[in-house]
């Protein structure tokens, strides 16, 4: 295998230098070839009427392929462009920007008293969110909590994962906004 590798790693390198890979690097079609050249050893059948090399190429061309076609789906975008709702976006003054964790009451603690009290800043942020929030936005949240990804809640609304990024920033604020105004977030 080892010098089948050497022999054909020129082969790789020229097919891959005919591609591009966007957010990849050469060397990543370099290796995505080198799985193919790895295919093509795992899957030769000498009975068929094709010689080895032109066997290679093709399963090296069509493995780069692949990888390019499966990075242009973009399918885990909704994964690199998600809210957290426990950071705040990379860049963003910590000062005036805090984190959803940040904004809702934390945990109640054993004491009766503050689980009674949060209980209620509970009930009153529902409440509040059920008042202010359009029927987008509460719908994007409410799949958003079942745990469902900005695709699904995208195809589901019929809109793009961009909206129901935006419908969950906007739900954020308008808590943020909601919560300060009942002096529940320590602005420090």
């Amino acid at each position: 295998m080892d010098r089948l590798v050497e022999r054909y790693r020129g082969l790789v390198r020229l097919k891959a230098s005919g591609y591009f890979l966007i957010g990849g690097e050469n060397d990543d079609l370099i290796q995505e070839g080198l799985i193919g050249l790895f295919k093509a050893v795992r899957d030769y059948r000498t009975d068929k009427q094709t010689t080895f090399r032109s066997f290679v190429e093709l399963c090296v061309q069509r493995q780069i392929i692949s990888a390019i076609k499966t990075s242009a789906r973009q399918k885990h975008s909704p994964l690199n462009t998600y809210v957290s709702f426990s950071h705040t976006r990379a860049g963003a003054n910590n000062d005036q920007e805090m984190s959803l964790a940040d904004v809702l009451p934390s945990d109640p603690a054993v004491d009766p008293v503050n689980q009674a009290i949060s209980s209620e800043e509970l009930r009153a942020l529902v409440g509040f969110l059920r008042d202010v929030l359009s029927e987008l936005e509460s719908g994007v949240l409410t799949m958003y909590l079942e745990g469902r990804s900005y695709e699904e809640i995208a195809d589901v609304l019929g809109c793009t994962p961009k909206t129901v990024d935006n419908a969950l920033q906007r739900v954020k604020r308008k808590a943020t906004g909601h919560l300060r105004s009942r002096e529940v977030v320590d602005l420090r």
